[in-house]
C-alpha cells in the first residue's frame, strides 16, 4: 500500500509513462476536433453536427475483467487508482471513441466539507448493496410544522491547505509532463426535491402538496435558501471554478461553451455563479402534474438557476408535460430529452433554440438480445424528428452489458453510421 506521498520508483515511472501519453492524445487532431464540434454545438451554428455520449462508470468492472488493455501494472493503492484513471479514459478514446475530450491537464477540486441539514435520514439497504440497487429510508421529518425545528442550515469548511498540499505533491509526480490544475463542482443537482424527499419521504412530497401545502412551500423555501446560501459562499470564498470545457455538466452532457465566462471577466479574475453551468431536474416529482409542480417545484427552482450562466435542465423525467413551465427559465440552454419523452413534441418546441439532449433507452444495450436493427431505428427516429434542432445522443445509466462490454462501442459506430445516413 501506498498514498501521494509514498510512491515508489516503478509506480512513479508508470503514472508518468501514461501522463506523457495523455497529452499526446489531447494534441490529436481527432481529439482536437471533437472540442471544436463541442464548441460549435454549444454556439448552435450552421455547421454543428449531432455529438455522441456514452457513460462506462456502471460497467467499469465489467469492462476490466473483459479487457486486456485494462490491465493495472502498479503495486501501491494509490497509485492504482490513479492509474486507473487514466487506463479508463484511454479506453474510452482507443475502443469506444464516442465524443469524449481529452484536456492536457489533470484536476483536483478544493477540499470543501459541508454538513447536514441537522438531521439524517435512516437508509436501510440490502445486504449485497452496491450503490446501484433499492435501498428505502426513513426520512426525519415526519411532520413540517413540529420538526422543522430540528432543521438548521448547512454549514461548510474550505481546507486550502490540505488542497494545496495534494496539488504540490502531484506536482512532484507529473512536474515537467502535464499541469495540475484545480478545477471541479460541489453538487450534481441544484434541483432541491432530491434532499427533499430524503428529509420528508417520496410519498410526503406528494400527500403534502394536498394536506400541508404551505409546510411544503416552507421546506422549499429552506432548501432553496440554503442553496443559494452555500453557492454564494463559494462564490465568495473564490472557490468556483470553471465548468465550459470537458466537465460533467447537466445529466451527461459536456460543458464547452465559449458563452461563459459571461462578458467582465479577465483571466485570473474570480468566477462568479454568473460563469457557471447548473443543472436543475426533478425525477422525483415524475407523477406530479403540471399544476402541482408549477405551484410547489418550480418557482423554488428557478430562484436557484437564473444565479448562474447557463441552465441544464432534466435527467429521466419526461419534462413534455411541464415544458410550458420550464422554458421560462431565461438561461435555459440544453434540454434532457429521456426514453420517456414525447420526442416530436420536443422537437417541435426546441428547435435549434436549445441543445435536444437525447437519451435513448439503456436497455436496448443491456438485455439479453444486442438488436442492432432496433438500435438503428431508434436513433434514426431522434434524427428525424429532431433534424431542425441541436442533438446530442447520450447513452447513460448503463449498468450491465449482459458480459459484453463490446457493445458500448458497437453502439457508438452505430450511431456514427445511421448519423452519416441521415446527413
Amino acid at each position: 500500500m501506498n498514498t501521494i506521498n509514498s510512491v515508489s520508483p516503478r509506480d512513479r515511472e508508470i503514472l508518468r509513462s501514461l501522463a506523457r501519453r495523455k497529452m499526446e492524445l489531447a494534441q490529436d487532431p481527432v481529439n482536437q476536433e471533437r472540442r471544436e464540434a463541442w464548441l460549435r454545438h454549444d454556439e448552435g451554428g450552421e455547421k454543428s453536427r449531432p455529438m455522441v455520449l456514452i457513460e462506462i462508470g456502471g460497467v467499469q468492472d465489467k469492462i476490466r475483467n473483459c479487457n486486456s488493455s485494462i490491465v493495472l501494472q502498479c503495486e501501491g493503492e494509490w497509485a492504482r487508482s490513479m492509474e486507473s484513471g487514466f487506463r479508463y479514459q484511454f479506453y474510452v478514446y482507443d475502443v469506444i471513441r464516442d465524443d469524449n475530450v481529452i484536456e492536457p491537464s489533470l484536476t483536483i477540486n478544493w477540499d470543501v466539507k459541508v454538513s447536514n441539514y441537522g438531521v439524517e435520514p435512516v437508509q436501510h439497504r440490502a445486504e449485497n448493496y452496491d450503490g446501484f440497487g433499492a435501498r428505502r429510508w426513513d426520512p426525519p421529518i415526519k411532520d413540517i410544522d413540529k420538526d422543522f425545528s430540528k432543521l438548521h442550515p448547512r454549514t461548510y469548511s474550505a481546507d486550502r491547505e490540505a488542497t494545496l498540499t495534494r496539488k504540490k505533491q502531484l506536482e512532484d509526480i507529473f512536474g515537467g509532463i502535464i499541469p495540475v490544475e484545480i478545477r471541479g463542482g460541489f453538487w450534481w443537482t441544484a434541483g432541491l426535491t432530491n434532499p427533499l424527499i430524503d428529509l420528508i419521504g417520496l410519498e410526503n412530497l406528494m400527500l403534502y402538496m394536498f394536506d400541508d401545502p404551505q409546510g411544503l412551500h416552507r421546506m422549499m423555501a429552506f432548501l432553496r435558501d440554503d442553496q443559494i446560501a452555500f453557492a454564494q459562499w463559494l462564490e465568495k470564498e473564490n472557490l468556483l471554478t470553471l465548468n465550459n470545457a470537458n466537465d460533467y455538466i447537466g445529466s451527461g452532457s459536456m460543458g464547452y461553451s465559449r458563452r461563459l465566462p459571461q462578458a467582465g471577466r479577465k483571466p485570473g479574475d474570480p468566477v462568479r455563479l454568473k460563469d457557471l453551468w447548473v443543472l436543475s431536474e426533478s425525477q422525483e416529482t415524475v407523477g406530479v402534474g403540471p399544476d402541482q409542480f408549477e405551484e410547489f417545484i418550480f418557482p423554488y427552482q428557478l430562484s436557484v438557476a437564473e444565479k448562474f450562466g447557463l441552465c441544464y435542465y432534466g435527467c429521466c423525467e419526461p419534462v413534455h408535460n411541464r415544458w410550458h413551465i420550464l422554458k421560462k427559465i431565461p438561461n435555459l440552454a440544453r434540454v434532457s430529452v429521456s426514453p420517456w419523452a414525447d420526442e416530436e413534441f420536443m422537437a417541435r418546441e426546441m428547435g435549434r433554440k436549445y441543445v435536444y439532449s437525447r437519451k435513448p433507452n439503456p436497455s436496448q444495450i443491456s438485455t439479453g438480445n444486442f438488436d442492432e436493427t432496433a438500435i438503428r431505428a431508434d436513433i434514426r427516429k431522434t434524427l428525424t424528428v429532431a433534424r431542425d434542432c441541436r442533438v446530442e445522443l447520450i447513452m447513460k445509466d448503463v449498468h450491465t452489458v449482459n458480459n459484453e462490454p463490446e457493445r458500448l462501442a458497437r453502439w457508438v459506430q452505430l450511431a456514427r453510421e445511421v448519423i452519416a445516413e441521415t446527413e
